[in-house]
């Protein structure tokens, strides 16, 4: 189901520190680009490397490949593509230069926040 896919790459984001996180839902628009964006940012290249690698293993663990990546050479602004799901994971600079979500200011958004972690899942401290 999408909306688990969706919730899986935001938690596979958040897993590696992305900040603001936010699912722009493009279906009411009519775009053929993708049903959803989730768009996030990182504060050094090598965090959003880790965002990107984070998101393709998540995704991968769904039986989800992408179809295409750009950006992993230089680790400013990844694109991971699914097709119906669009990953864009930005360093912060690049994303409040671009301002992607000002583009679809009209689609649906939802802001991902880190759940509270289950107490089976915490280690002993």
């Amino acid at each position: 189901m999408i909306t688990h896919d969706l919730r899986v790459m935001a938690d596979a984001m958040l897993d590696k520190k992305a900040q603001n996180v936010t699912g722009i839902d493009l279906r009411p628009l009519g775009t053929a680009i993708a049903d959803y964006f989730v768009i996030c940012n990182g504060d050094s290249t090598t965090n959003v490397n880790a965002i990107a690698d984070n998101v393709i293993e998540k995704m991968k663990e769904l039986g989800r490949r992408p179809l295409r990546t750009q950006g992993m050479e230089n680790n400013f602004w990844i694109i991971i593509d699914y097709g119906d799901i669009v990953a864009h994971i930005f360093l912060t600079e690049y994303r409040q230069f671009y301002r992607l979500e000002d583009l679809w200011a009209d689609a649906p958004r939802k802001e991902y926040k880190e759940r509270p972690k289950s107490k089976k899942t915490q280690k002993d401290g």
